[in-house]
């Protein structure tokens, strides 16, 4: 078996989420028998169980405070639309956790420590709803908007819901809400009125202790994420003004005395320690690379999900043992990122380069990452590992759109929307075969979900830059992808592009894939899920129709599953393909 399939098929474990009151209760996913699932953890005796079992794979689960159930999210073949499912911690029948409620998109759930469930969900036609659920009661809706909407948190005590909410219409920067359990205001925290900016709110959880009305807020008042503490009953807001380069994260130590940060900058994140009485800062130590989860355990212990490019990934703890080590195969280390900074039309731009053996210009593959609002990280990633086992050097951007750079580029995207992060792509490609790296004949765009989208519009947009394309899960035809997706995918269309296609067609077209696949000269692979509510099928055959009308190279795979598979077998399946496409057509 190759390296680059071992790293696929290798049993991995996610950060695992333990039950508040019941700390040796833990669930957590991982991918031990080929698809990825839940598995339920008595780290006090040792066992695991491994609780969901279902074809196309489970990742969405979350245990009552108690510890004595998994609530699940049961959808059809990946297409994210479905109903919450319950079953004991100690195994037993799956049950719907809440009748009386159809299925829907999830939109958040919280769990009470009295068995009160606060559900949020969207559909199309209703658009955002919560319900408050009383043990053995019927569902009570307590809040409906057209605009996207969600369930932050539960208080301690179960009294206050914050709603993460975009009645405002922009569904890049949410507001907050305090309601009681019928739905009552009781605060209200908007930063998106009075100014000329629009900045955005996040809810990061309600003080872990009784009768503490605390709640940890995500802000963006300076230009970047950062937390501050919001007193919901008195209105009070404690600025933290935590001096970190970058954006700051946050979640509540147990005790409710401290906050753990997570600090992201530059690609790298960090962690640190912050006493909420004495404002004192103390590094949580980690290894050089990326934290892809961290929570603070009673004893005041960090446990911590790490890995970077060239390591895979582990469950840490600060006592330096592995707290989660699944068994059998481990996967093969790969190739350390170098960092390259290129100026861009909008400002420096930020790439992540892996380089195989041997010298270059090297064929050359550019991932782009999905979102937008994402970005790459040192972080290990199989998918470019398999590349750069393959000869070739990898190119990740982290165009403006991304994570982790401020504000004012995350939020540079508007009305001109993937024509901003071409750009910024394009000067990283300049940079490449300029400085020896990339061999400007063999370069390959590629990328899934927003970088799938990106491909094909780039394929069209620079269609004398690429050489192939490959794009997975992508936006083909912006218009109708726009009709067919999930409702909070229009509202951030509808907020990227400033209207819907009716209200501003000509952003739209300049905008979408399909306007220019006639100018698409590259080789074209496109897979896509056939269950997708992100990226929907009928879009992508509209594409793919047109490229077949004019003769253009092109494959497509048609797949059984939603926005991409949790099945370890498809994924290589993909991954092969992929390798052999760009083969071919390379050379």
């Amino acid at each position: 078996m190759p390296d680059w399939e071992k790293r696929f098929r290798a049993p991995r474990v996610d950060l695992p989420d333990w039950a508040e009151d019941a700390p040796d209760r833990a669930l957590f996913v991982s991918n031990a028998t080929g698809t990825y699932e839940l598995y339920a953890w008595d780290r006090a005796s040792g066992e695991q169980r491994q609780a969901t079992d279902r074809p196309n794979g489970t990742t969405d689960g979350v245990l009552s405070p108690d510890g004595e159930s998994i609530w699940w999210f049961s959808d059809t073949d990946g297409d994210e639309f479905g109903v919450w499912m319950r079953q004991p911690f100690r195994g037993g029948a799956d049950e719907p956790a809440v009748p009386g409620l159809d299925p829907s998109y999830p939109g958040g759930l919280a769990l009470g420590r009295d068995g009160t469930a606060v559900v949020g969900r969207s559909t199309d036609d209703d658009g955002s709803t919560i319900h408050v659920v009383r043990p053995g009661g019927t569902p009570v809706e307590i809040y409906r908007h057209r605009e996207s909407a969600g369930v932050g948190d539960l208080s301690y005590d179960g009294g206050l819901i914050a709603v993460e909410h975009t009645e405002h219409g922009d569904a890049m920067h949410s507001a907050l809400r305090i309601v009681k359990l019928d739905g009552s205001t009781v605060a209200e925290l908007d930063d998106t009125k009075g100014g000329t900016e629009e900045l955005g709110l996040a809810v990061l959880g309600f003080a872990p202790v009784a009768g503490d009305a605390r709640l940890l807020v995500g802000h963006q008042r300076r230009g970047r994420w950062e937390p501050m503490v919001w007193d919901t009953a008195s209105g009070g807001q404690t600025d933290l003004a935590i001096d970190l380069p970058g954006d700051v994260g946050a979640e509540w130590y147990p005790d409710g005395s401290a906050l753990l940060v997570s600090h992201s900058f530059e690609a790298r994140s960090e962690l640190w320690r912050y006493d909420l009485a004495s404002g004192a800062l103390e590094r949580v130590e980690t290894p050089p690379g990326s934290v892809s989860g961290a929570t603070a355990r009673p004893d005041g212990t960090v446990e911590y999900l790490w890995s970077s490019a060239a390591l895979p990934p582990v469950v840490r703890s600060t006592t330096g043992a592995v707290v989660l080590d699944p068994p059998g195969m481990k996967p093969p280390a790969s190739v350390a990122v170098e960092d390259a900074w290129v100026e861009g039309p909008g400002g420096r731009i930020h790439a992540l380069v892996q380089r195989p053996a041997g010298e270059g210009p090297y064929p050359t593959i550019f991932e782009i990452h999905g979102g937008p609002t994402w970005h790459d990280s040192d972080a290990f990633a199989s998918g470019p590992a398999a590349w750069v086992d393959h000869g070739y050097a990898v190119v990740r951007v982290n165009y403006r759109g991304s994570t982790g750079y401020g504000r004012e580029w995350t939020d540079a995207l508007k009305h001109r929307v993937g024509l901003i992060e071409l750009e910024d792509i394009e000067a990283v490609r300049e940079w490449a075969v300029s400085s020896g790296l990339a061999d400007p004949a063999r370069l390959i765009l590629s990328g899934g979900s927003w970088g799938g989208y990106l491909t094909l519009l780039g394929l069209g947009v620079q269609p004398d830059a690429w050489a192939v394309g490959l794009a997975a899960v992508p936006v083909a035809d912006y218009v109708t992808a726009y009709h067919d997706e999930m409702e909070a995918l229009k509202a951030m269309d509808r907020t990227l592009l400033g209207g819907t296609p009716e209200e501003v067609p000509e952003r739209f077209a300049a905008s979408s894939p399909l306007t220019y696949v006639d100018a698409v000269r590259a080789p074209v692979y496109i897979s896509a899920g056939v269950n997708d509510p992100r990226c929907p099928i009928r879009q992508v055959e509209n594409y793919v129709e047109r490229l077949a009308a004019r003769g253009a190279v092109h494959e497509v795979y048609r797949y059984d599953a939603g926005h991409g598979s949790l099945v370890v077998e498809e994924r290589i399946k993909q991954v092969r393909l992929e390798l052999e496409f760009a083969r071919r057509h390379l050379g």
